[in-house]
Parts: structure tokens; sequence; C-alpha cells
């Protein structure tokens, strides 16, 4: 029986943030609209929708209003029945979409407005403003590695520790911790690094230290992800993400109980960050080194080398 999620994870985004605010302030006028000029539409989506919306925070009219609960309750809709399923195919990230909006139009504005008033030189500056946000939230397809002991990096970025520690509750034992940073022209999607299930989480709200500082790990806001293999020997392994200097928005759809699949998406950190990947120090040999460049998905951060491992009872 999988734990319930902490209360302190009442949405996707449990750190809030401006663009998530005025997200929601959408979702509330669209739905209202919705419900008043839309009806028929409304009710056909209703009828199609599985599972139930208990847990959700607000009305759950069509797969919009689950981007940021998707993980408080099972409502959903199949891939057939989404018609907003072709967003999963954009070239980035969906959960930084209303950001891409919010930014991006009025950038795009001033682009013109310079290139109508003074030529490219006053265009040139906002262009390349636009360009970085488009660029920020990108995201690429990815080739998954298939070997069965591969464990993937869970994001893009610099190998910036590897570390042992002595003992891991979580493991109940000795564990390495391969810490991962994220300049803010890294890709920012996170990723699974194996086939597994979600066993615990835990969320903390906390400072915002320069990602790069030691102390960013255990004094900055994280989202910690405890996940168990499906497979015998059901080994065990942690992602954590931690927010930085400039990135304080850390997003992930997953609840405990939840299956993801090795390389599969399940959030992002909203600009420079710091990512960590925990294994069982026994059982898997580290592939990588301090410095070196990595992508989430692609990369094999370690592979196991233990098939004797058991998980903690």
């Amino acid at each position: 029986m999988a734990p319930p999620l902490p209360d302190n994870i009442r949405s996707a985004q449990p750190g809030g943030g401006t663009c998530y605010q005025l997200e929601l302030a959408w979702g509330r006028w669209r739905r209202w609209y919705l419900k008043k000029l839309r009806a028929g539409y409304v009710q056909r989506m209703v009828a199609l929708r599985k599972g139930d919306t208990a847990g959700a925070p607000h009305e759950i009219l069509d797969p919009r209003d689950l981007k940021y609960c998707a993980n408080l309750c099972t409502a959903h809709w199949l891939p057939a029945d989404d018609p907003f399923r072709w967003r999963e195919r954009l070239p980035c990230a969906r959960w930084g979409l209303a950001e891409i909006q919010l930014m991006g139009w009025p950038l795009l504005l001033l682009a013109l407005a310079g290139w109508y008033a003074g030529g490219p030189w006053l265009a040139v500056p906002p262009a390349v403003l636009l360009g970085l946000v488009l660029y920020f939230f990108r995201d690429p397809v990815r080739q998954i590695p298939q070997e069965a002991d591969a464990i993937v990096s869970p994001a893009d970025g610099t190998i910036a520790e590897i570390a042992e520690v002595e003992h891991y509750e979580f493991f109940d034992g000795p564990a390495v911790r391969i810490g991962i940073f994220l300049s803010i022209f890294n890709v920012h999607i996170n990723r699974s690094p194996r086939h597994a299930r979600v066993v615990w989480m835990d969320y903390k709200p906390g400072e915002f230290l320069n990602a790069m500082n030691p102390e960013s790990a255990l004094r900055n806001e994280y989202m910690w992800i405890g996940l168990e293999e499906t497979d015998a020997p059901h080994r065990r392994l942690a992602v954590r993400a931690i927010s930085g200097l400039i990135a304080r928005r850390i997003v992930c759809t997953l609840k405990p109980g939840q299956t993801v699949q090795r390389g599969e998406k399940f959030g992002m950190i909203k600009l420079g960050s710091r990512t960590e990947l925990i294994l069982p120090r026994d059982a898997a040999q580290v592939a990588v080194k301090v410095g070196q460049k990595v992508q989430a998905g692609s990369t094999v951060l370690a592979t196991y080398h233990e098939p004797s491992y058991r998980a903690p009872a």
C-alpha cells in the first residue's frame, strides 16, 4: 500500500510562483467560459473522463485542468479522447508554456516595435531574450538506452559531485550520491533513471542558495523521490530535485504508487538548479566522472552489478 502524498504537496508545483498563479487564474476564467458558453463540450469531456476527481483543488472539465493537479486525483482521459494531446509533441516543456506566453509575446512585440522604430539594433536585444526563453524551455527528443542494468541521468548538466554516504536511511545501508549542476543553458526536464515505482516522496520548502554551493543541498527547497524497481530484486534508488539561486520552481507530477518508465519525463526545475541521483553503493558501479556533461534519459550514470541485492523491509 503506497503512502499518501505529503500534506505540503498540494500541487505539481508546490512552491507556487507568479506565472503559476496567473495560470491558475486563467484556468478559473476558462472554466467559467466553458460552462457558460460551451456546455455541450463540457458534457462531452466529462462523459469521456476516466478515474475520480476527488482531491483536485478545482473542477476538472478537460485535460488542461490536470496540468498541476494530476498528482492529487486519478482523473484522466484516454489519449484518443484528449484534444490537447498535440501539445506533448511541441519541442518545448509543457510545464513552461505559461512562462513562454507571458514572457514571449511581450518580447516579440518589443522586437517588432524596435525594428519598426529604429531597425535591427533596437530589435536585437528583445529578440535575443525571446530566443533565450524558448531555448530554456526546450524539450528535445532523447534516445533511451536499452541495456538492462543501465541507470540513466535524471537531468541534463555537469557532474558536480560523486560522494559516498556512510548510511542512507532509504537503503538502510551505504550509498553513492551523484550531483548534477544545471546551468540556465541546460535542458531542465527531469526524467526517471529506471523503470520503477514511486514508494515515497518528501518536499521541503527552503532557501535559494547558488546550486554550486554544497550547502544548497541541505538548505534549499527540494523534492525528494524514493523509487523501487518493479521487478526483482526490487533495488531502490532516489532522485532529489533542488532549487537554485534563480530557479525557485520545482515541478513534479509523481505520486506514491505511480510507476514510471526509464527515461520518462516527470517534471522540471525552472532555471539553474541541481539534481541528485542516490544509489545503493554496493549495488551500483558509477560510469561518469566529475566535470562530465550528461543528458537526462540518455547518459548512463551507473550500472547495477549486484544481482543479490534486496530492498530493505
